[in-house]
């Protein structure tokens, strides 16, 4: 399975969508003016999915994951001068990234890539292609990707 976030390059508010592999919109997120970034995830029928909100008490970024307002885990960034690497408060799960931050990998607690994510700059517009293995782990897969977007 494959989704594709599409945002502005250079924009001030986070408002983007994300698209199937067939082009049509499947979710939006909608960011919200607060201390640290606030987003929300909406189906396309206007139901909020679930919510990434920044925690700025941690000196490294670190997003914490709701979904039906209930706390499911969090991303952290790790102090790694030699890659992009983040730990996943949800199962074990790990990511790991080039330093040029265009590529990343989301590992479940076993160890398995489970997804691949691969940023674009095309017109303007930032676009990550995410391969999913799992269809059942998509929306978890999506907060990882809106929060280490969020943090570039």
């Amino acid at each position: 399975m494959k989704l594709y976030v599409k945002q502005r390059a250079f924009s001030w508010f986070d408002n983007y969508k994300i698209f199937d592999e067939d082009g049509v919109a499947v979710y939006t997120i909608k960011g919200e003016l607060s201390w640290g970034h606030c987003l929300k995830m909406y189906d396309m029928e206007g139901k909020e999915v679930c919510v990434i909100r920044e925690n700025r008490d941690s000196l490294l970024p670190k997003f914490e994951m709701y979904v039906d307002g209930n706390y499911i885990g969090s991303i952290n960034k790790e102090s790694d001068v030699d890659k992009n690497a983040y730990t996943i408060d949800y199962n074990g799960w790990r990511v790991e990234g080039d330093l040029m931050e265009t590529e990343y990998r989301i590992y479940n607690g076993l160890g398995y890539q489970i997804a691949l994510m691969s940023k674009e700059v095309l017109n303007q517009k930032d676009t990550y292609r995410i391969k999913i293995t799992n269809p059942e782990d998509e929306l978890l897969i999506l907060m990882i990707t809106v929060a280490i977007d969020a943090e570039k």
